[in-house]
């Protein structure tokens, strides 16, 4: 029996955490698929199969992969040999988020790295130069000084940064935008050596807590190459989100004399984040004081914008992935059968994550299980 069709144990783990599936989902859309009223698939296989203590080939694989929603040549993939693990994962997510919805998440991005992978080797891009340089927080490099360095090294002028995905994009990195199916996460990233980050941005996120998740993210990946406290990386990288979207030097000039709710709408428009975030940083460059802080705090909500603010900002769209997508179809002939193919996937979900104006649905295309 060879390696190809058989399929690989973490693999069968990834792509039903991918689905936000438990083992007992997956057990009973198998044996529907099957069907076969004599054919029963347990949650003990299941098991078995991910751990390795049974082999899943022929009719099972098929089995599992029509369970799954994926091609069955996904589920033979090892992720450790084709140098996509888990790795270090970073997130943007509130403390209250689940576990099961986390790993799922972790589960979307890998398996996207595997799809952009598989398209950049279609399409024989060339990875081009990644320029996030790991950088160590110490004594003498706090993260302010981190994100006036890559400021410096991407070239980004004093001022708002005009565009945060843009700019990630234009150092390497890959940001793809995925409706995650929650409002408690709004971005996960992983980078694997020097090879492209991946950015993984929910899109139901509003665009000034986009812009601020993103700069976050930048932020572990060029400070945090180990895992470490998660209080205090998290900390490391709001304090490099804030000097990199609002830098000391420049902003202080831009906070009025006197401080009003008003005036942080209009301050909003200007610098891309939100009224909350450009308050916070009024306190922390000691602009304002921690009265006023707390008073302007209490007016916002009264006026209920601690849940809804005033000035929406556009959701900022990655080009990379788009650019790369209608590359294969225009320079390289290559149709959407094919596509799906190389990036392990079925032809239409490809086309909901790839193609609908590059605005996925759910990224959670398989189907469902017994409520």
């Amino acid at each position: 029996m060879s390696e190809e069709t058989q399929a690989q144990p973490a693999m069968l783990t990834l792509a039903r955490e991918s689905r936000g599936l438990t083992q007992t989902d997956v057990a009973f859309l198998m044996t529907q698929a099957s069907g076969d009223v004599d054919t029963s698939v347990s949650q003990g296989y299941v098991s078995k199969a991910e751990a390795g203590r049974v082999a899943v080939t022929a009719e099972r694989l098929e089995l599992y992969a029509t369970a799954l929603g994926y091609p069955p040549n996904l589920l033979c993939q090892d992720p450790q040999v084709h140098g996509v693990g888990v790795g270090l994962i970073h997130h943007r997510k509130k403390a209250s988020m689940p576990v099961s919805s986390v790993r799922r998440i972790n589960a979307l991005l890998v398996l996207t790295r595997i799809q952009l992978r598989g398209l950049a080797r279609t399409a024989r891009q060339d990875p081009g130069t990644v320029l996030f340089p790991h950088i160590e927080v110490d004594g003498y490099t706090p993260p302010r000084v981190v994100a006036r360095r890559i400021r410096e090294k991407w070239d980004i002028p004093s001022g708002p940064v005009a565009n945060v995905i843009g700019a990630a994009e234009k150092a390497g990195a890959l940001v793809v935008l995925r409706d995650l199916d929650s409002d408690l996460l709004d971005a996960v990233s992983q980078q694997q050596g020097n090879k492209a980050p991946i950015l993984l941005v929910n899109n139901r996120a509003p665009g000034c807590r986009c812009r601020f998740s993103v700069a976050h993210e930048i932020g572990h990946l060029i400070m945090h190459q180990e895992p470490g406290v998660g209080t205090k990386q998290e900390k490391e990288a709001d304090a490099f989100a804030a000097e990199f979207l609002m830098p000391a030097k420049d902003i202080r000039a831009a906070f009025p004399a006197r401080l009003t709710v008003a005036e942080l709408a209009d301050l909003k428009r200007t610098w891309g984040v939100s009224m909350a975030a450009l308050l916070r940083r009024a306190q922390s460059l000691s602009i304002i004081t921690d009265w006023q802080y707390r008073t302007l705090t209490i007016e916002m909500s009264t006026l209920g914008y601690r849940t809804s603010e005033p000035v929406d900002l556009p959701l900022e769209r990655p080009q990379a992935v788009p650019e790369l997508v209608a590359d294969l179809r225009q320079k390289h002939g290559i149709s959407d059968e094919e596509a799906a193919s190389c990036s392990f996937l079925l032809k239409d979900e490809f086309v909901r994550l790839y193609h609908d104006d590059h605005r996925s649905l759910s990224a959670n295309t398989a189907p469902k299980a017994r409520p």
